[in-house]
């Protein structure tokens, strides 16, 4: 099994998971556009949210706030914040490819006086780290990146998403009629990668318990070697490969791709409407409700808990009790999760779902190990 290092500047995923392994995180774990600012009264959101004194901001990674995946779970964290605490406003500024200018987002809103600026996505590690340290003073969150050493000013949230990952690997090798499961990525991100991984993982650990030969189009944990599609908003390139996946074999197929995997979802819809039997895990977000038009096709969706974890960043912030540090979601506390099987409830065999709750507490026990696991802590 494979224990790559991916701290290169700032911290990788395999730091990352170091640091939670040997118990240094100081964040408090949660609880259970164009280029210029945008108004907080988003579709839903609360008139509470547009008229406090707090200002919560966030900057949004490629793929805008109705990404059916982290961007929007991050926007839905921050509406909730505001929701619970009237005193909240909350804006948020879309970072728009190809000249995403991170920085300069940013700045803007320093300039605007946040209480606390939320960054979305990996890409925004050295852009978040750079201004944190300039502006000592300035509260920040991250979604999908940590430091090391850890930031004071910046509450870095990430997700162990190589557990429930290989929860997801299991169960679609489990589900397979054809031998064949896929995964691709966005783009070749550790974040990215650690889903993969874990999926990967997940199946051959499924081949050696049953004596299957379950096979994983898309990506191979050992060599790091698989298939992206290059950015995480191009659904036409989802749809693309994940036609050549049913072509080549695969009937369950798992993007890790934010938008793009809407473009997967179509190519699943397609292949049922021609009588194939084709299906799919959703990623970051329970894909029954973010893209549920797709959920009779969605044997579960692999998550992570970034709409809970931004809404207490939010939270402590407002309430003056923000704490900078290295928060790690695990299957142990709740911040990543396998999600309820919806329209497969009936169809995932009882003897399957048994098996799944065994894996999800030898990993947590530290009995199954997983990829990224870190061998000292």
């Amino acid at each position: 099994m494979r224990y790559p290092s991916l701290l290169a500047g700032v911290a990788g995923t395999a730091a990352i998971l170091l640091l939670a392994a040997c118990g240094s995180s100081s964040s408090s774990a949660p609880s259970s556009s164009g280029n210029s600012s945008s108004s907080s009264a988003a579709a839903g959101s609360s008139s509470s949210s547009s008229s406090g004194s707090f200002l919560a901001c966030m900057v949004t990674d490629t793929g805008g706030i109705n990404d059916k995946s982290f961007n929007q779970s991050a926007w839905q964290g921050m509406q909730e914040a505001a929701a619970a605490n009237s005193g909240i406003t909350i804006r948020n500024i879309q970072s728009i490819p190809p000249n995403t200018d991170y920085a300069r987002n940013i700045a803007t809103f320093i300039g605007e006086k946040c209480g606390i600026i939320v960054t979305v996505g990996f890409l925004m590690a050295d852009a978040t780290q750079t201004a944190a340290q300039q502006n000592p003073s300035q509260d920040f969150a991250i979604v999908d990146n940590a430091y090391s050493p850890q930031i004071k000013n910046v509450d870095a949230l990430v997700f162990n998403t190589v557990q429930d990952g290989f929860l997801g690997g299991y169960l679609a090798a489990g589900m397979s009629k054809s031998g064949k499961v896929a995964t691709f990525g966005g783009q070749e991100l550790p974040t990215v990668t650690i889903y993969m991984d874990g999926f990967w993982d997940g199946v051959q650990y499924y081949n050696k318990q049953h004596h299957t030969n379950v096979s994983v189009l898309g990506w191979d944990e050992q060599t790091q070697k698989g298939s992206f599609t290059g950015d995480f908003t191009n659904e036409t390139k989802g749809q693309t490969v994940t036609q050549t996946f049913i072509s080549e074999g695969a009937d369950i197929i798992f993007p890790v791709a934010g938008n793009v995997g809407l473009g997967a979802a179509k190519a699943v819809q397609q292949a049922d409407a021609q009588g194939g039997k084709v299906n799919m895990l959703w990623v970051d977000t329970d894909g029954c409700v973010s893209a549920a038009q797709y959920c009779q096709y969605f044997i579960s969706s692999v998550t992570k808990g970034i709409q809970a974890s931004v809404k207490t960043a939010v939270l402590s912030a407002a309430g003056d009790d923000f704490k900078g540090g290295n928060y790690v979601g695990t299957l142990a506390n709740g911040g990543v999760v396998l999600s309820p099987f919806h329209d497969f409830a009936s169809k995932v065999p009882a003897s399957l779902q048994a098996e799944l709750k065994t894996i999800e507490t030898g990993i947590e026990n530290g009995s199954i190990p997983t990829p990224t696991k870190s061998p000292v802590g």
